[in-house]
């Protein structure tokens, strides 16, 4: 699974490579379900923070909170608080999917951040906790 990843970044880096083939990819990364990419998930959503690419952390954020599940929580909302001028649609609406599919677990991670010393990871886990149902 680890040459799909490198696959899809590969594809992420490419002005040129074809979207709908790169949104696929990102599917079938996330369809494995290997937990064992997760510590290179986060090092690449990183890295699209870094570069401020935010096409890479909206699809990085997508795989990583599939696999990763409710507990992946902190690392989404800490890559929605840096600002990329983008909307966010579909790092939103993985963030909320989380919320609501086990809120017990959401409001554990998230209570926390809502004190963070970064206010905009504050907000943004505030934002979330609105979700709980």
């Amino acid at each position: 699974m680890t040459d799909l990843l490198t696959r899809l970044t590969e594809m992420l880096d490419d002005l040129d490579a074809d979207v709908d083939e790169t949104i696929d990819l990102a599917d079938e990364v996330a369809a494995s379900g290997d937990a064992g990419l997760l510590p290179r998930l986060q090092a690449e959503l990183d890295r699209a923070l870094t570069e401020r690419n935010a096409y890479a952390r909206e699809l990085l954020g997508g795989v990583l909170a599939v696999i990763g599940g409710p507990e992946a929580l902190p690392a989404l909302i800490r890559a929605s608080a840096v600002d990329l001028g983008d909307d966010q649609d579909g790092l939103a609406a993985e963030i909320v999917d989380l919320v609501q599919a086990d809120p017990k677990t959401a409001g554990s991670l998230l209570r926390p951040l809502a004190e963070d010393d970064d206010l905009a990871v504050a907000n943004r886990a505030e934002w979330a906790l609105r979700f709980l149902p």
